[in-house]
């Protein structure tokens, strides 16, 4: 009762973090609340007036990239503790299976020596 019931928890937990869970793909993770990642601008050397407006771009990238990756390093870190409290949970509800299995094998072999 104790495992079904830890289980069950595990499950809770992951649905009520998902709005801050990542996603898996293709051996890769991407943050799923952090909207799209800046593209990175270009120079343009054409002339003063050019270079004036693509550094303006830049200084504008900088400060939405800084929001992006700060929201990408929250998230990895949330999902991060998510998985390792939940295989924590699992490892701590698998090794409390093996003791009650031992102490019931235990307790019946006790029983049969008896006979």
């Amino acid at each position: 009762m104790k495992l079904t019931l830890s289980i069950t928890a595990i499950g809770l937990s992951l649905l009520t973090a998902s709005p801050h869970a990542g996603e898996l793909a293709n051996g890769g993770w991407q943050p799923s609340g952090c909207g799209d990642k800046p593209a990175t601008p270009q120079i343009d050397a054409g002339d003063v007036d050019s270079f004036n407006k693509s550094v303006a771009a830049i200084n504008d990238w900088q400060q939405q990239a800084k929001v992006y990756f700060e929201c990408l390093i929250n998230e990895a870190n949330t999902d991060n503790n998510i998985i390792a409290e939940s295989a924590n949970r699992e490892q701590a509800a698998y090794r409390q299976a093996v003791e009650a299995l031992a102490a019931e094998a235990d307790a019946a072999k006790k029983k049969l020596d008896k006979r």
